[in-house]
This record gives C-alpha cells, structure tokens and sequence, in this order.
C-alpha cells in the first residue's frame, strides 16, 4: 500500500520534475501519463481518489522517490560521473551527437538519469524497454508532452515539430544495443529531421560497438550513416589495460564515502562488492549499505 507518507515525498520529486519540463501543465501531465484535470488535483496537494494506486507506484519509479526511510542517494563526482556529464552538456547546448560504449556497471545510466532529472528539455530513453521503432518514438513523443496515441505517422511528424520548437533539447537512448533495427533506421530518420536542432546521445556497453561494427563490416543498411552521424568514434571513460581494475575500484571508494555513515570502514564495504575478477559491482553498493543501515 501507498502511504501518504510516499505520496508526500512522490509530490516533491514530481515537483522537481515539473520545473526541468519547458512545456505546458498539459503537456507536463501527458509526459507522465495523467489527464490535465487529474495532475491539477495532484499539483494541488490532493491525493485521495485522483489517480490509482498502480500509478503511484509508476510515479515513484519514474521519479526514483525513496522508499521507506531510506536516505536519498548522495552523487559522488567520479571521473565517469564527469565525463558524460561534460559530454550530455555539450551535446544538449551544441546540438551535437555522441556515441559511448563502455563497461557495464560504471554508473552510466545513474549519471544520464541525474541529468535529465536536472536540467530542462532532456528526454532520458532505457531503449530495453523501448526497442521497437513504434514504441521508440511514442515514448519520446510522450516524454515530451506530445501525445502519443495517435497514429504512427502523426505522433512522429508531431513530434519532430515540438522538438524543432525548443531551446536546445537533448534525447539520451541508454542500452541502445538493445533496439531493433528499423528502430536503429528511425533514429537516422530522426536525426535527420531535426538536425542542428537537437542532441543525442547513444550509450551502450561493449556490446554495442560489437553490434554497430559487425553492422557496418557486413554492409548493413544504414550503420555507417548512424555512425557518422554520432561522430564516428566509440567514445570511452574506463581505461583499457593494467588501470581498469585500480580505476574500477576508485570509483566504487568514491561513491561509498558519499554515501556511507560515517566511521564507515570504506574498504570493508569495497571488498564486499567485489566479485571474484576483483573489480567492484556498483549496484552491490547500495545494497550493502542499506542492509547496514538496516542493522544499525
């Protein structure tokens, strides 16, 4: 069940949200899945009988709202964190496109996330659960404010309009990998209706740029102008070699000491991310530190 006490904190966030969206409360409310009238209510402080109980928890999931009494997460600023933010920066005020492939598990999709959370115009895409052409485009057209039912052909042709009136918006397909290949064919499509006048940026991890040079090595139609278009490089933030692990290792330090109470011994709670490579699994980090907070 939802408590008001989640509900309170989910209207926080939502709130946060609305002021990095450019657009009008009725488009504000389409990119999240309401009706005008059901979001003025919620922008109004009620929350008994507007909007159901599924859509609370679609609501806090989307926002990330901390469950429980969890304390928020704090953002370490690890070298990976200040490479593609600096990148996102770039392309979003540029209207450049950029290509990352890297390691999984380095703390790409929480630093995208964290920017689109905070900056205005930028659409965030986790193309896993995007990866057909149809469900690729009426998710960015929904996260924009632009409805999205309609048929297909409208939904991008509208779509492609709302983005050429912003002021520099920034679409970000994480897990790009993933998508299928008419989709990988819109985004060119995409791309091309609104260049100059959007960025984009595409990661992935290694897979990716497997997938994109297999593509392009077999004469696949469309690769070699997909990777043209996102600067003709795989761009990287983990350095290759004898550094990966030490570096990998650094990074977990940093965003343990952000995030752990104090007197925390970091290297115990390194070692107990580690996997048996010796290289530190991110993701295990908050778990170790909240079945801590949990026993404290």
């Amino acid at each position: 069940m939802i408590t008001e006490q989640l509900k309170k904190r989910i209207l926080e966030d939502l709130a946060r949200d609305r002021e990095n969206f450019t657009g009008s409360d009725a488009k504000f409310a389409t990119s999240i899945g309401m009706s005008a009238a059901q979001y003025s209510r919620i922008k109004r402080g009620e929350t008994e009988r507007v909007i159901s109980e599924a859509m609370w928890i679609t609501l806090a999931r989307r926002l990330g709202s901390t469950v429980g009494n969890a304390p928020k997460w704090a953002t370490a600023n690890t070298p990976v964190f200040q490479y593609i933010s600096t990148q996102l920066e770039l392309c979003q005020m540029s209207s450049m496109s950029s290509l990352l492939c890297d390691l999984a598990d380095i703390g790409k999709t929480y630093t995208a996330l964290n920017y689109a959370k905070t900056h205005k115009n930028v659409v965030y895409v986790d193309c896993s659960q995007v990866k057909s052409k149809q469900k690729l485009i009426r998710y960015i057209a929904k996260s924009f404010g632009v409805d999205s039912t309609g048929k297909y052909v409208d939904v991008y042709e509208d779509v492609v309009y709302y983005i050429k009136t912003l002021s520099s918006p920034l679409i970000i397909l994480d897990e790009a990998g993933d998508l299928h290949y008419e989709a990988f064919l819109e985004i060119k499509a995409l791309w091309n209706a609104t260049e100059t006048a959007c960025g984009y940026y595409m990661m992935g991890a290694d897979g990716l740029k497997e997938k994109i040079h297999r593509a392009i090595t077999n004469h696949k139609v469309g690769y070699t102008e997909i990777f043209s278009r996102f600067g003709k490089k795989y761009g990287k933030v983990i350095p290759v070699g004898n550094e990966e692990k030490s570096f990998l290792q650094m990074t977990a330090a940093m965003i343990i000491k952000a995030n752990a109470p104090t007197g925390t011994d970091v290297n115990k709670v390194l070692r107990q991310t580690m996997g048996e490579d010796s290289a530190p699994s991110l993701r295990r980090i908050y778990k170790v530190l909240s079945k801590d907070n949990d026993q404290a």
